[in-house]
């Protein structure tokens, strides 16, 4: 137990709000780049952090929010297929591999299935995910630079300046600041949210599976695998528990595998472990998982305020187009320490080949969109852009001899 077990309720619920407001702008803002319902989104995140919770026996502190891994492959699922519903297929499937991942990790230990996804691949592949999604972030600031600026540089000075809790909001703060622009300049319709009931049911809607939509959504998991491990060690370690050995790696696998297969199923993005929360773990130094839960159980409600999820659908693009100018370089820059950390040595030629095949083929499919481009291997079944760089990094690594 820590001092601040057994807290009364009241102040867990407060405690719970700020969890909500660290997540929010992140899980919130995958919906509304990808064309995702954000309500939908909520209600995922808020349903999924209870199944990870009663997974893991209720031990371990984290919140479940939208993956910005799978930005990317929704997009192209979703023009290449005509509809999201094949990406919520594809989803649903991803999180299907995270549960035969965890049955892996269970039988065989997590460090061999790590061999398989070493810093020399797991780096450059999430490099390719936020240089793949520059182009969108561009077009989005273009629609009205003056608001996307002014975005970037709140985003800036609450990150670099804020204080304590505060500084744990910058995309919060970001979204704020712009959307008031927006409003003061006469750019946000307010019709929907006039229209709009007060209370809704969220907008579900159901998956549609297609073997060529799987094969460009599943192999993401390559990259969001290793972003769980690291999630869950930092969380760990804030927390000074071992989550690996008690309740184990397979279980957090396994929870996170069954709550993005629930997103999916609803119309949500795909799940992962998010680090704003363990950030506010680290800032307030209450572990108690119990708060988790009644943030997620927020969500939940929030998910059913029918003009709260309407003025979400009414921020405008070059808002968002702000936000992104920053997190989708974060992306990449995140894939730029990867590799720093894991000490990889680029004075080999065996580690630049493997390297470079996944940061030519990966960004390729960013600037040749057409669907046709990549290896067919059945009627049905192709691998391009990303999906075909994952496979191609991952052989690479195992059948490059090592240099002595």
């Amino acid at each position: 137990m820590n001092q601040f077990d057994g807290v009364r309720l009241e102040k867990k619920l407060v405690l719970g709000i700020q969890h909500v407001l660290a997540m929010f702008g992140a899980t919130v803002l995958v919906p509304i780049l990808t064309g995702l319902n954000p309500a939908v989104a909520l209600l995922a995140a808020g349903c999924g952090t209870l199944l990870f919770h009663y997974v893991t026996e209720g031990k371990v502190p984290v919140f479940l929010g939208s993956s910005f891994a799978f930005i990317p492959v929704i997009q192209l699922v979703d023009k290449a297929y005509g509809g999201l519903e094949y990406a919520q297929g594809g989803i649903v499937v991803a999180g299907a591999m995270y549960v035969l991942l965890s049955a892996f990790v269970k039988v065989f230990g997590v460090e061999k299935i790590k061999s398989y996804l070493p810093p020399i691949v797991t780096g450059p592949m999430i490099m390719v995910i936020g240089l793949n999604l520059s182009p969108v972030a561009i077009r989005m600031a273009a629609s009205h630079w003056p608001i996307a600026i002014a975005v970037v540089l709140t985003v800036i000075g609450v990150s670099i300046f804020a204080k304590g809790f505060f500084k744990m909001l910058p995309i919060l703060a970001g979204v704020t600041v712009g959307y008031i622009l927006s409003l003061s300049m006469g750019l946000v319709d307010m019709t929907a949210i006039q229209q709009a009931n007060f209370l809704a049911l969220p907008g579900v809607t159901f998956p549609k599976f297609s073997l060529g939509a799987i094969a460009v959504v599943a192999p993401i998991v390559a990259v969001v695998f290793m972003e769980h491990i690291g999630d869950i060690t930092t969380n760990g370690a804030v927390v000074g528990k071992d989550f690996f050995k008690d309740p184990g790696l397979h279980r957090t696998l396994l929870g996170d595998g069954l709550a993005t297969m629930f997103a999916g199923m609803i119309g949500g993005p795909a799940n992962t472990t998010y680090g704003e929360n363990t950030g506010v773990l680290a800032v307030t130094k209450v572990y108690d998982p119990s708060i988790l839960r009644i943030a997620a159980c927020i969500a939940i409600g929030l998910s059913f305020v029918g003009k709260f999820g309407a003025m979400l659908q009414t921020i405008p693009t070059a808002v968002m187009g702000g936000i992104s100018l920053i997190l989708f370089g974060m992306i990449t820059s995140v894939g730029l320490r990867t590799v720093a950390e894991g000490n990889i040595d680029f004075t080999s030629n065996r580690n630049l080949i493997i390297a470079s095949l996944i940061l030519v083929v990966g960004i390729g499919a960013s600037v040749v969109t057409d669907i046709s481009v990549g290896i067919r291997i059945t009627k049905d079944i192709q691998l391009t852009g990303l999906s075909l760089a994952a496979v191609i990094g991952i052989v690479a690594n195992k059948i490059l001899p090592t240099e002595k």
